[in-house]
């Protein structure tokens, strides 16, 4: 999530003391032609460039080979590592087949994660020294804890045994830090939220700062944060007040896209139905010799999951792009959608196009002729700017948006109850569909429905604990996959231990 018509540039809180990644890649950096760390933030500029640079890092979402969405949804049990072939991404094949371990886990999702928390701690240390306004100080404090609690989110989530790592260190210092417990972990992402939560403003304006992070968006994190930790009724109040009256508008000015297909628009930013969104922008002049490097600001799922060699045939096709063909859609999730009004909006049935003569394409591995619709772009989205077309597509992506924080606020309510009925209801109105009794397993199905391809199924199936059961035939095993390897790399000459079954 980057801020909106902010061109930022990196600075010494993104490049000096990324120590506390654990892997040597982040200890040193050529400073030549850089302001050093101890010289830097002298003025309110300054500390916005560094505010910036904490924001970068939630780009990992969707930007970059090794993106979170194509990752996670490699994982589950509605699509497929796909590509090119098997050695096409060893570590996505090996998240899909439950072959993932300790040298074949990709390294970024551990580092790239701990660069934010080490660029939030940075700037936190260095904002009282700035001359600035007091109440943007402020504010700028609120947005890095949020961001510092976000990260750790993601961290705690996926390797679940980390560092807890509140101040700047030293490279010598990340050699003998240890880890902490999962809930001591929880804990602080819960206090950074909170903190955040009290200060920041309800809403922001778009138009200037669309991007930012405002108290709504805050409740929406924190609600999430207490689901995954069972403190329902905490969860539940979070998500009270961001969701308002179901079908409605919330006092955060939340509601429901009245047409699903509408979210994945891509002029269509930051809509009423969007809480984090993460930005991306077709001007970054992205190259192959920086794409994935953190200077990038495409969205990278665009290319990733387009079909091999597309070509219209008649008229009647849709142009879109020809991409790398990651994450086919499984014949599984295909069935579920196949008749709910969301199916046209989310899968491309490109095996009835080829048989009907209206369009071709190159199977690529573990090919299904199922495609991800919501994010493949058409030649016509496709950058005119420099460096290399297939990395510069501007299509945002939502970490959480309404219809996500209506279905996780029922599931807090346990699947039962009047509002629990009109929460589920409306996400199923939107698209047309009738009422279904509330319970847990219709909440988590319109949960697959809704969210499908956004990355959301792997993490739902973990935290209910349904993995074990619906990902057997993957090759998941229970009391191991539910977390992920912590790369060797990081590992060596540390003393973090690797978790259990690694």
């Amino acid at each position: 999530m980057k801020i909106k018509n902010i061109r930022y540039s990196f600075v010494a809180a993104g490049l000096l003391l990324l120590g506390s990644s654990c892997g040597e890649d982040f200890l040193t950096v050529d400073p030549k032609g850089l302001p050093l760390e101890a010289n830097y933030y002298k003025d309110e500029k300054e500390a916005f460039s560094g505010l910036v640079a904490v924001y970068d890092i939630m780009g990992k979402q969707s930007k970059g080979f090794e993106n979170m969405i194509c990752m996670m949804n490699a994982g589950s049990d509605d699509f497929l590592a796909g590509g090119g072939g098997p050695g096409d991404g060893a570590g996505i094949h090996a998240f899909d087949n439950y072959t993932i371990d300790k040298i074949n886990m990709p390294r970024s999702f551990w580092g790239d994660f701990f660069q934010g928390i080490a660029r939030a701690n940075i700037l936190l240390s260095r904002l009282p020294g700035v001359k600035m306004d007091e109440a943007k100080k402020v504010r700028f404090a609120a947005e890095a804890k949020a961001m510092r609690g976000y990260y750790y989110f993601e961290l705690v989530r996926t390797f679940r045994n980390l560092p807890l790592i509140t101040t700047p260190l030293s490279p010598a210092e990340t050699y003998t830090i240890t880890q902490s417990k999962p809930e001591e972990i929880y804990a602080q992402i819960e206090k950074d939220l909170m903190e955040a939560k009290a200060v920041l403003p309800n809403t922001v304006d778009v138009a200037t700062e669309g991007g930012r992070f405002s108290k709504g968006a805050v409740q929406a994190l924190l609600g999430k944060v207490y689901l995954y930790e069972g403190k329902n009724s905490l969860a539940a109040a979070e998500f009270a007040d961001v969701n308002g009256t179901p079908g409605g508008t919330s006092m955060y000015g939340y509601k429901l896209l009245s047409n699903f297909a509408d979210l994945w628009v891509i002029s269509n930013k930051f809509n009423s139905e969007a809480i984090i969104e993460i930005m991306h922008t077709d001007k970054s002049n992205a190259d192959w010799g920086f794409w994935g490097g953190g200077n990038d600001e495409g969205n990278s799922v665009n290319i990733m999951v387009g079909p091999r060699g597309y070509t219209k045939k008649t008229g009647a096709a849709v142009d879109y792009v020809s991409g790398w063909s990651f994450n086919p859609v499984t014949p599984s999730l295909y069935n579920a959608l196949k008749g709910d009004p969301r199916f046209d909006a989310t899968i491309v049935d490109l095996l009835a196009l080829k048989a009907a003569g209206v369009a071709d394409y190159a199977p690529g591995d573990q090919d299904t002729g199922y495609f991800l619709k919501k994010f493949m772009p058409l030649n016509g989205d496709t950058s005119q700017g420099g460096g290399a077309a297939a990395l510069n597509y501007k299509q945002d992506t939502y970490a959480i948006r309404l219809a996500d924080t209506y279905l996780m606020e029922a599931e807090a309510l346990g699947g039962t109850g009047v509002r629990a009925q009109a929460l589920l209801d409306a996400v199923r109105a939107r698209v047309g569909l009738t009422s279904v009794p509330v319970s847990l397993d219709a909440i988590a199905n319109e949960r697959r429905l809704e969210l499908a391809g956004e990355g959301h199924r792997w993490f739902d199936l973990v935290r209910t604990g349904k993995a074990a059961s619906v990902l057997a035939s993957s090759g998941f095993v229970a009391g191991k996959n539910e977390i992920w390897p912590i790369p060797q790399k990081d590992l060596e000459n540390t003393k973090l231990v690797q978790n259990p079954n690694y």
